[in-house]
């Protein structure tokens, strides 16, 4: 099991809670982490200011023992991406569930795992910057139990990669991926030809190691839904191909990485099928919304989401949530609530509301939507004009966990309205 510095969690769980975490009630200030979550407060009956987001504790339970059990079952390695939460409490979580490792986007992030003793860390970009290469040297030197892989998409990339870490003069070699893109994609190398060139300049470089192949097959889908998939399809055959074409060239056993959190079916499909005799291939996946799903984007587009796919029904459960406040009745068939921009997502889709929550009651909130959203503001189109009042709570689902993560220093997570504990989280 891939592992990481748990003392350093529980130290960074001894940081005393005060002004700087917004949604944090009066009487926790002065207490550590720890000791707030020993209290378990009551979300509605012991002071947390609106608004206020939450994690579901079962829900995310049972998020983490599902895609467990199909990655085994599919015979898939789990490297999620951290840069959804960048909270190492739920990265042990997610280790402890069985992933293998955790992956990042960029060399802050790389800092923060490191400083939390990540083991083993996909770097899912092509890493070219002098600092960030000097940084990373001295720490492969400085831990030899750190297992790193970056990508790379140009043979100039290489060349950049190799003089910095030549400089550097650190003795352990960088383990690089070829990273394949596709037509009106992102990063990757755009054609097969190219990319087996940078595949062979790493294997060249006296200072990296030719570790594998990878990429982001939602990078290249576009068009609708029966295109997408065909487009996803073709770009996953090209990565099969590429990996084929450079087998001579690897180290060891070969990473085969791609996947995020909508076509991890049908990655899970290529990368695991056969492969020629002589290539051993470690296949991993690199979902990260998995953990906590939402009520929009992803719950639309997840493979466990879609009736034709993996046996229908919804097996991710949402665990994310905003609960707000109505704090003014302006209109007729118009709440304004104590959220906004500064709060919640919006990039892909606004807050749903789903619960009112007048005293101690709470009933569902049926056709009702959220239709705009200012820096603090929610504007709350009602079906009924009596459906809430000024003082009432609203629960909100959220849409697109990526952008509500890093709003939130400090994130209660609860059990129904009991706060059983704090992530934090580290932007």
């Amino acid at each position: 099991m891939t592992s990481l510095d748990r003392a350093a969690i529980e130290a960074s769980r001894a940081e005393r809670i005060d002004w700087r975490f917004k949604g944090m009630p009066a009487a926790l200030h002065g207490l550590t982490i720890a000791e707030a979550a020993q209290r378990r407060l009551d979300l509605f009956e012991d002071g947390f200011l609106g608004p206020v987001v939450v994690l579901d504790a079962p829900a995310m339970r049972h998020n983490l023992d599902t895609m467990a059990a199909w990655c085994a079952e599919h015979g898939l390695r789990l490297a999620p991406h951290g840069k959804t939460t960048m909270a190492p409490q739920l990265f042990a979580d997610q280790l402890d569930a069985g992933a293998w490792g955790i992956t990042a986007a960029n060399a802050s992030q790389l800092r923060v795992y490191r400083a939390f003793g990540v083991q083993r860390v996909v770097f899912a970009n092509q890493l070219v910057d002098p600092a960030a290469l000097r940084w990373l040297s001295a720490e492969l030197d400085r831990d030899p139990r750190f297992e790193f892989v970056c990508w790379a998409d140009s043979v100039r990339g290489v060349r950049l990669m190799t003089e910095a870490l030549t400089a550097a003069g650190g003795s352990r070699p960088v383990d690089v991926l070829v990273e394949l893109g596709g037509e009106n994609g992102r990063t990757g190398a755009r054609d097969l030809d190219t990319a087996v060139a940078v595949g062979e300049a790493i294997a060249a470089s006296p200072v990296l190691r030719l570790a594998g192949t990878g990429g982001y097959e939602a990078a290249v889908a576009h068009g609708d839904w029966a295109t997408k998939q065909s487009t996803v399809d073709g770009y996953l055959a090209n990565l099969r191909e590429l990996t084929i074409r450079l087998a001579d060239h690897f180290t060891g056993p070969a990473i085969v990485t791609a996947g995020g959190s909508a076509y991890f079916d049908q990655v899970a499909a290529a990368i695991t099928e056969p492969w020629p005799d002589g290539l051993e291939v470690v296949p991993v996946l690199r979902s990260g919304a998995y953990l906590t799903h939402d009520d929009g984007f992803y719950r639309g587009i997840s493979p466990f989401g879609r009736e034709h796919r993996l046996g229908g029904g919804s097996a991710f459960r949402p665990a994310l949530h905003a609960w707000a406040q109505v704090t003014s009745r302006p209109e007729p068939r118009l709440a304004l609530l104590t959220v906004g921009k500064r709060d919640v997502s919006f990039d892909e889709g606004l807050p749903e509301p789903q619960l009112v929550r007048s005293g101690k009651s709470a009933s569902t909130l049926d056709g009702c939507s959220v239709s705009a959203l200012n820096d603090q503001h929610a504007f709350l189109r009602l079906a009924q004009d009596d459906q809430v009042g000024v003082g009432d709570w609203i629960s909100l689902g959220l849409s697109h966990p990526c952008t509500v993560f890093d709003k939130w220093q400090l994130i209660p997570v609860v059990d129904g309205t009991t706060v059983v504990d704090y992530v934090r989280t580290w932007f």
